[in-house]
């Protein structure tokens, strides 16, 4: 893993540049990943239909425009980029058949989106089986030595994977900055969740302690993505 600074990436973007794999990739601030010379925008953890799902059950309410939010952020990423390829890296929805509670304007904007586009949803634990939409439906998917699945494995090498939701948090001049973050090291990349109000699991938490090794590096996402050492249990 090292910056891509000087490799000749094209930032089209407000991006971190770095080398990881073999490939030369972007780190957004909105909190997806680009690959220009595959012409392809990865996302993870979506979670469309979570304010649907949990109004169904009588669980906590959340603003109704959440699906809104995050189409309008994918929208302007795809026209961004000029993407070609999609990877939607598990979770996409937040239960198996929320496709369904979905409001009628969503499903028409996301078939729009996926429209002239390579399209591949992976498989989550939140949405383990098909959905009822167009694109395809795979468990893993491996390209040009690269891994994209759901969760990080413990064999990992070159893989992108999503579901832990990473947030960094900081205490810069006496005030508390958290905000979602990319993690990497020399053998995974973890995506934060690109779904609005998706939560998070911060990055000295035991599980990515463990997970992520000593040299990893936290990308935080916002208006200008910042690289720093992944902060840790102390």
């Amino acid at each position: 893993m090292r910056s891509a600074a000087g490799s000749g990436i094209e930032r089209i973007m407000n991006g971190h540049g770095f080398s990881f794999g073999g490939a030369a990739l972007q780190a957004l601030g909105s909190g997806a990943l680009w690959w220009p010379a595959e012409r392809l925008l990865v996302v993870s953890d979506l979670h469309f239909g979570k304010s649907a799902r949990l109004a169904a059950v009588g669980g906590a309410a959340l603003p109704p425009y959440e699906g809104r939010e995050t189409l309008l952020r994918l929208e302007a990423d795809l026209e961004a980029t000029g993407a070609r390829r999609v990877i939607c890296l598990g979770d996409s929805f937040d239960a198996a058949g929320v496709e369904s509670l979905l409001p009628e304007a969503e499903r028409l904007w996301i078939a729009r989106l996926q429209a002239g586009r390579d399209w591949v949803w992976i498989e989550g634990n939140h949405d383990p089986g098909p959905v009822a939409l167009g694109g395809t439906h795979l468990a893993e998917l491996r390209l040009a030595g690269l891994v994209f699945r759901h969760i990080a494995t413990p064999e990992a090498a070159g893989e992108v994977s999503g579901h832990y939701h990473p947030k960094a948090r900081l205490v810069l001049r006496g005030r508390v900055l958290s905000r979602p973050c990319f993690l990497m090291d020399a053998r995974r990349l973890i995506l934060p969740a690109y779904g609005a109000y998706a939560g998070g699991l911060r990055s000295d938490s035991p599980v990515l302690d463990a997970l992520m090794g000593p040299e990893a590096v936290a990308v935080l996402t916002g208006p200008q993505p910042v690289a720093l050492p992944m902060p840790r249990r102390r």
